[in-house]
């Protein structure tokens, strides 16, 4: 690494020697010293672990005849073929067994304030620091920087390197060092020997649990600075990075590191192994909450905003497994973890590395139903995994046989699976509220909003990366951050807006009926774009722009395994987008194939198709057939646009409207790492650069709430419902008495008949407002009762009677004056143009999220206008071609088709080829008869000839129209 200047380094080097020394206690072994006690064969300090034995467990030192040559050297080999087998931290945590002993133990890690003997068994463990480890049988000049030993084990490697230096070398320098000069093969250095080797300055720090060459991936291991990028804050009292060795190096830190984190994770697909250890963000997050839990008990709630690639299975499986655990008063402070995740495989992956830390099955339970799932609760089992699709049904059995006991929820991606009655049915059924037929009414009202509050025998902890306003004001400010650009910036996630190219449609219609009729504006324009966007040929353009794109330029991406999505605004065009491009792709002779996602069953062309069915398989095997190297197109139809995680994602396609968090959520598919992946493309036909920024913004950093619901916003709505005078108050007592009562359903119905009557009276504007002021009601009472501290009674009053109320009332009648438009006017011409690629840059602040809106609604204006109004506001809009002589064009497009035929050999294809011969004897007859008609309308000529847009739009309708007339 050429001459290096190693009096900065030495001083850094000194500095964290002396502090472990001197404030965490370790004991210093000089290199002259380490040199005569290390094994080099089985990289190990012979010294300090023998004499850690001989301490603290005297009687195994001398059954297995350590004081001797042959039982040292038994010794040492069964501890290095465990090592080399199960890793230092499996060894750490529980011990060997070497014949004749029955175990030994090779790290006292237990604190357990009810054993006392556990602090005093911990002390005699030997944590040591060396410097200029020469770990190296083949060349001794070799030398490691730093060791952190324990027992004489080695635990923790460094490389050190200082800015202030001359050299100006930095941490990457040292990552380099690893790469390049910490052979894999030295043992000190093979995987599993050591939990983790950090590359450190004075300013970042990094570490890899594998060396592996050119191969080695760093992850970076920082604080995260104050506007929420990548690094570390100014430290007014020292370097950066002195965390490293003030916190982490602290005897109960590095402890815990190691009994509470680090695990070997298993691939069986694969058949490899990962080393896994936190992150600084991980171990800050799962740290943070466990304290603030012993402190403070059970009954809070806890936001965690962290980003995409923030590693959150593990960081939810160490919260788990360490709630557990925690003591509140000296009691154990939880009964029961619930872990909900909405991602169907992520549930089975946090139950198997939570095994890592606890293999008892009476310990963790994963529920395949709701039956396993009641189970599991009123049994007491420590840990539970479950999925939010079976939490309806729990939370509707369980919740009389709770009272209690304390629970601790942790929730994947919240704003999916708290919100409305989802959350207060479960709040409900981990307070244990139940009904007992002494009590009145207003008894009944009360613990119906004590159901909706979160309960006091349960802590909620909520993982998000993009939480919404109804999140935050149910859990809070932001416990702990993880932004977005801090993800982006330390490269574990993409940032998929740095390559967005944005499309523009143009269409041009034109009316097919000779009166000119008045329509509804506003409506009208919505479904002329929807239909001409849903025509063939639209379509088939934007695929020919998406393959041509795909195959030239991303096709050799990621090593030549880049794959790409179509993002589309229906299941129709999803079906036709598989159908097109699959033929494209199909001519194109690469062997590419496409496959489609969506829901349920659809009819086209009238047949009844299923993603099966046009896929050929299962579509439960979607996503791992995806991953075949011959799929690399993903059509989706409102599935797999949140939690779907491929690696090998490389660009999208957009031709659907995205709109605020759902924005984020799909272009996000792109931004997962892989090896060779280096950057994102995002094609848009949809949406326009400036609305993809808005969305995007609230999530870059914090995300905070603008402004808090004002509960006295709902008492203002009941005085607008109430002032309707489409119900009475007895009215409303009769029906909540009823229904407390679980009465019959027609005792309900004679007094709901009277208030619709009286609601159908109303005129259609005051029918809009009352019908959607109730829902606005029920929708945000059921929100925010959950957290007020103290509830209404006559809330709950109306919020019963009007959910009894809101299915019986009818839509106001509203006609429908675009009726008829689609009959009206047909696709004249349709471009697609290309209009900029960029970078959308995203303002370095803090993200503000609107509150929860209350109130009703009004009937939309509705504006009138004539059909060729319309029809020239849409072309105005959409349509940018301009002809001289508009008659004559139209006149002479119309001609073409008859023209065409006239060619004899095109007929003969058509009566007797293959589509793909009908195809270039077509092209053929086209290009003749165009020279036969360049003179009648050069411009038309000159448009055919130079603007390829138009001559592919031209040249498909008109085949399109032959092919109709014919009957293929």
């Amino acid at each position: 690494m050429g001459i290096r200047d190693t009096k900065m380094e030495e001083e850094l080097e000194t500095n964290i020697i002396d502090y472990v020394v001197e404030e965490n206690g370790y004991t210093y072994i000089h290199p002259s010293e380490m040199k005569a006690s290390y094994n080099r064969q089985y990289a190990f300090d012979e010294v300090r672990l023998l004499e850690f034995i001989r301490q603290s467990q005297p009687s195994e030192y001398e059954i297995l005849s350590l004081d001797t040559a042959a039982g040292k050297d038994k010794f040492f080999k069964q501890l290095d073929y465990k090592i080399r087998k199960e890793g230092i931290v499996s060894v750490l945590k529980n011990g060997i067994k070497c014949y004749p002993s029955s175990g030994t133990i090779i790290f006292y890690h237990a604190l357990d304030p009810k054993r006392p003997s556990s602090y005093e068994e911990f002390k005699t463990n030997i944590f040591a620091v060396t410097n200029q480890l020469t770990y190296s049988d083949k060349n001794r000049g070799l030398e490691l920087d730093l060791a952190i030993m324990i027992n004489g084990l080695p635990i923790m490697t460094m490389e050190l390197k200082s800015r202030a230096s001359s050299s100006g070398w930095t941490y990457k320098d040292a990552e380099e060092q690893y790469k390049n000069d910490r052979d894999a093969k030295e043992t000190l250095f093979t995987f599993k020997r050591c939990m983790a080797h950090f590359a450190v300055d004075e300013n970042f720090i990094s570490f890899t649990t594998r060396i592996d060459g050119k191969n080695t991936r760093f992850m970076p291991f920082n604080k995260g600075t104050e506007t929420g990028g990548s690094g570390n804050p100014i430290n007014p009292s020292g370097t950066m990075t002195d965390y490293l060795w003030k916190e982490f190096l602290k005897k109960e830190t590095l402890t815990s590191l190691i009994r509470d984190f680090a695990y070997i994770s298993v691939d069986k697909v694969k058949h490899t192994e990962t080393l896994i250890f936190p992150r600084y963000h991980q171990y800050r997050a799962v740290t943070r909450l466990v304290e603030d839990v012993r402190e403070h008990g059970v009954g809070n709630r806890y936001l965690i905003q962290h980003s995409a690639g923030s590693g959150k299975s593990n960081s939810i499986t160490w919260l788990a497994y360490r709630l557990v655990e925690v003591s509140y008063n000296d009691k154990k402070t939880f009964d029961s973890v619930i872990v909900v995740t909405d991602r169907l495989n992520l549930d089975k992956q946090i139950e198997a590395n939570i095994r890592k830390f606890i293999d008892e099955k009476s310990i963790v339970g994963h529920a395949n139903s709701s039956t396993d799932l009641k189970n599991l609760l009123t049994d007491g089992k420590k840990i539970i995994i479950t999925t939010v699709q079976k939490f309806p049904y729990l939370l509707e059995k369980i919740g009389t046989d709770l009272q209690g006991r304390n629970f601790a929820i942790i929730i994947d991606e919240a704003h999916s699976s708290q919100s409305g009655k989802a959350a207060a049915s479960l709040n409900m059924a981990v307070s244990g509220g139940r009904s007992t037929d002494d009590k009145d009414m207003e008894d009944h009202l009360n613990e119906l909003i004590e159901a909706r509050k979160m309960p006091e025998n349960a802590s909620f902890f909520a993982f998000t990366a993009t939480p919404k306003a109804k999140t935050i004001e149910m859990f809070g400010s932001v416990f702990d951050l993880y932004s977005m650009k801090q993800a982006i910036e330390e490269g574990f996630i993409l940032d998929v807006l740095k390559n967005y190219t944005h499309y523009e449609n143009y269409y041009k219609i034109y009316k097919t009926i000779e009166s000119n009729p008045d329509f509804d504006k506003k409506k009208s324009q919505y479904k002329i774009r929807n239909y001409v966007e849903g025509q063939e040929f639209p379509i088939r353009e934007k695929a020919e722009v998406m393959v041509k794109h795909f195959l030239t330029t991303v096709a050799p991406k990621i090593n030549g395994k880049a794959k790409a999505m179509i993002i589309t605004q229906s299941i129709l065009r999803a079906i036709e987008y598989y159908n097109i491009i699959s033929d494209i792709l199909k001519r194109s002779n690469t062997g590419f194939e496409a496959v489609i996602a969506f829901s349920g069953e659809k009819e086209y062309k009238g047949k009844v198709v299923t993603e099966t069915s046009l896929n050929g398989f299962s579509d439960k095997e979607t996503p791992e057939r995806f991953k075949e190297d011959k799929y690399k197109f993903l059509i989706a139809a409102d599935k797999y646009q949140t939690g779907y995680d491929e690696p090998l994602l490389h660009t999208m396609y957009v031709d659907k409207v995205l709109n605020d968090v759902k924005a984020v959520q799909t272009l996000s598919r792109l931004n997962r790492s892989a090896k060779y992946k280096i950057d994102t493309c995002v094609i848009d036909f949809a949406n326009k650069p400036e609305h993809i920024q808005e969305a995007f913004q609230p999530y870059f950093r914090e995300t905070k709430l603008e402004e808090e619901t004002d509960p006295n916003k709902l008492n203002n709505l009941l005085g607008i419902l109430d002032g309707m005078y489409v119900y009475e108050e007895n009215e409303v007592d009769t029906v909540v008495e009823l229904f407390i009562e679980n009465s019959s359903r027609s005792k309900l119905d004679h007094i709901i008949d009277r208030v619709v009557e009286r609601y159908v009276a109303l005129t259609e504007e005051e029918q809009v407002v009352f019908k959607s002021g109730v829902k606005s009601f029920i929708r945000t009472y059921n929100f925010i009762a959950s957290i007020l501290p103290i509830g209404q009674v006559e809330w709950e009053k109306r919020v019963i009677f009007f959910e009894q109320l809101i299915h019986r009332l009818p839509t106001p009648k509203d006609k429908d004056f675009s009726q008829g438009i689609l009959d009206s006017i047909d696709l004249e011409s349709y471009r697609l143009e290309k209009k900029k690629t960029m970078a959308i840059i995203l303002e370095d602040e803090d993200g503000i999220v609107e509150g929860l809106g209350i109130g009703t609604g009004r009937k939309g204006e509705l504006e009138l206008d004539s059909l060729e109004n319309i029809i020239t506001t849409f072309n105005d809009v959409y349509g940018n071609i301009k002809w001289k002589d508009k008659d004559n064009v139209a006149r002479q497009i119309k001609e073409l088709p008859d023209m065409v035929m006239k060619n004899d050999k095109f007929r003969n294809a058509l009566k007797n080829s293959d589509l793909e011969n009908i195809k270039r004897e077509y092209e053929t007859a086209l290009s003749d008869v165009f020279g036969i008609i360049m003179w009648d309308n050069m411009q038309l000529f000159g448009e055919w000839t130079n603007n390829s847009d138009f001559s592919k739009w031209l040249s498909g309708i008109i085949f399109d129209e032959i092919m109709k007339k014919q009957k293929r």
